[in-house]
């Protein structure tokens, strides 16, 4: 398994790496600072995807597991237009939520560059697949690699991650998480444009109730820039 260095949950960076793997500067990452609903207007709209980073802690890792256990007994029906893609890349999973993030989107431009490339290269395969792909992805390794180096604290790629990103999509009107962690993608019920955010809130709200005696969790937005 390939082994990346860390994403640190910074907007400025990730709002860096987006645009350096070719994501139009109308988009950014912005921290959401509270996820009560008068918290939750200060977001700049349109809001694309919301992006959480929490910890991998035993509570976590059980409800997974039953989680995976549930899903793997129901039929899997999903839009074709979904985007969804396993991670394989140890430390990758910074990368797999913005991917995720801008693929379930189409109104996002891209220019060319390393994203697109992926994206058309991807577009008809399996979830397994895609994941195999990015591994092997010189263009998208390289931008990862070079922009994990520009957060607040030194990055190693050696270290021990205990933290994971996953990003929450609004697509054909259903809420999905998409982790690439997981082998299904997950349905958190209807959303709309108008209530994504707050749909979006509560589902990272019940991760959080799952583990109560655990502060690290941060979330950020994908949105229009404000000019």
């Amino acid at each position: 398994m390939a082994v990346w260095t860390p994403l640190e949950s910074n907007p400025d960076v990730l709002t860096k790496y987006i645009h350096t793997l070719g994501v139009a500067k109308e988009w950014t990452l912005t921290d959401v600072c509270g996820l009560e609903p008068e918290m939750l207007e200060w977001i700049p709209k349109p809001v694309k995807s919301i992006i959480l980073l929490f910890p991998c802690s035993e509570k976590y890792e059980k409800h997974r597991a039953e989680e995976n256990e549930r899903l793997a007994a129901e039929a899997q029906d999903h839009p074709k237009s979904l985007f969804y893609m396993r991670q394989f890349t140890s430390n990758a999973c910074g990368t797999v939520a913005l991917i995720h993030s801008v693929a379930n989107n189409a109104d996002i431009k891209m220019e060319d560059g390393a994203l697109k490339k992926f994206l058309e290269k991807a577009k008809d395969l399996t979830p397994e697949e895609r994941g195999k792909a990015l591994e092997n992805d010189e263009g998208v390794t390289e931008s990862h690699q070079t922009l994990a180096q520009e957060g607040q604290t030194a990055a190693d790629s050696e270290e021990k991650v205990y933290h994971h990103f996953i990003a929450l999509v609004n697509v054909g009107g259903t809420l999905y998480e998409l982790d690439g962690r997981k082998s299904f993608p997950v349905k958190h019920g209807s959303t709309t444009d108008e209530s994504f955010v707050q749909d979006a809130a509560r589902v990272c709200k019940e991760f959080m109730a799952r583990d109560p005696e655990e502060l690290r969790f941060t979330v950020m937005a994908l949105t229009a820039a404000q000019n």
